[in-house]
């Protein structure tokens, strides 16, 4: 009998200090015992629902009862919702632009500035060495709150095919990652705006404004480029595209490499350019926020999903922008 068959899953698991669920589980059935075996490819929550023969995808996929079996069984259910609402969540455009995660155990936040604008060049014997300063930010960033209320009685999804109802959560995670995405676009683009910014006429926009963006970076390198779908329309038609769109359907590049992120979020007045590498830095407390105890007594009937979150721009130099007149 393996290890996983025998843990005993409890509500508790959910509410241990700095802790997910995933990682109680871990701790109680560590993935590295399973090495070389069928289960190699599974991680712990995945190894329960085997134990508990639920099928949430595929041919033979579930029904959401079958979760609640068992009172243990049901104590999966809450990391099933929180999987399905964070893979909608990492499907959009947020994780593609995001330089770096921090967590902050409050909702306010206090990072780092990096000062570095000395030049680089070689010093004489004797001579002070050019200073880079790391110091403590001035300003302090107000993390946000974002989430939603799912309606969904017991009775209403009890029948509905797992995979059905993962489908609804994650566009909803979509859409909640897209409410979140226009916050982090907006701080690029309150950064691109006190900085050396293009300025064209909107119906004159053509590849050569492209291209000095692309030359505006000195220090970085514009390694994406976000517009809005329209603005995307238009630099898909432009002759210097076509050779470079037929080349790999899954993402479009520039010519000279840079890829574009078709972006709603941003207005059809501004295109920005970013090093994706150095520009935004995303702080959050938590992961998506669940009421578990609920989920797991069949109490289904107001789901709450949230996260707190915020943004700043990292190095100021590592975007910007063509503003279209």
């Amino acid at each position: 009998m393996y290890q996983y068959e025998t843990i005993k899953l409890e509500k508790g698991m959910y509410h241990l200090t700095n802790k997910s669920f995933l990682q109680a589980l871990e701790d109680a059935d560590p993935s590295s015992f399973y090495h070389n075996s069928p289960l190699a490819k599974l991680d712990a929550y995945e190894r329960q629902l085997k134990r508990f023969d639920i099928h949430v995808s595929g041919g033979n996929c579930d029904r959401v009862e079958k979760f609640f079996t068992t009172t243990e069984s049901a104590v999966l259910f809450p990391e099933f919702v929180r999987r399905a609402v964070m893979q909608g969540m990492e499907e959009s455009v947020l994780p593609q632009i995001t330089a770096a995660v921090s967590r902050c155990d409050s909702n306010r936040y206090q990072g780092c500035d990096l000062t570095d604008t000395a030049s680089y060049t070689t010093t004489n014997a004797g001579s002070a060495l050019p200073v880079s300063s790391i110091l403590e930010s001035s300003s302090v960033i107000t993390l946000e709150k974002y989430g939603r209320n799912i309606r969904a009685s017991y009775e209403a999804i009890r029948q509905q095919r797992l995979d059905v109802f993962a489908l609804m959560l994650r566009r909803i995670g979509r859409r909640l990652a897209d409410s979140v995405t226009s916050k982090a676009v907006t701080v690029l683009k309150t950064s691109a705006n006190n900085s050396s910014k293009i300025t064209v006429a909107a119906n004159s926009l053509d590849y050569s404004n492209l291209a000095a963006l692309y030359g505006n970076f000195t220090n970085f390198n514009m390694k994406a480029m976000l517009a809005a779908p329209a603005i995307m329309a238009k630099i898909l038609v432009m002759n210097q595209m076509i050779e470079t769109s037929s080349q790999d359907v899954t993402e479009i590049r520039l010519p000279f490499g840079t890829k574009l992120i078709n972006c709603p979020q941003l207005d059809n007045n501004t295109i920005l350019g970013i090093d994706t590498d150095f520009a935004l830095e995303q702080i959050q407390s938590s992961d998506i926020i669940l009421e578990t105890d609920k989920l797991i007594d069949n109490q289904l009937d107001s789901i709450t999903v949230s996260v707190n979150i915020s943004f700043r721009t990292l190095m100021t130099d590592a975007v910007k922008m063509i503003a279209l007149t």
